[in-house]
Order: C-alpha cells, then structure tokens, then sequence
C-alpha cells in the first residue's frame, strides 16, 4: 500500500471511532442530526 492510501485509511479509522464515541446509540444520533437541522434552520432565518 503507497502512504496517501494508508494516511486516508488512517484518517477514516480515527474520523469512525470519533463519531462513535460522540453519539454511541441511535438515540444519541438522531439528537445530533436535531441539533444540526436546528443550527442550519436558525443560520437560514437571519
């Protein structure tokens, strides 16, 4: 394997185990993709 690909695989490794910490249960989930609707509801009503 050439070093950008295992740099990415890397990358992508730390980017899912990030994301499963921060929300380990789909109930944690579906309040994150709230917050960010909400954030981007509020953004556009400026």
């Amino acid at each position: 394997m050439n070093t950008v690909r295992k740099w990415a695989m890397l990358l992508a490794a730390a980017l899912g185990l990030t994301l499963t910490a921060g929300c380990n249960t789909v109930a944690g989930v579906g309040k994150d993709i709230k917050k960010g609707g909400e954030a981007i509801e509020k953004a556009a009503s400026k």
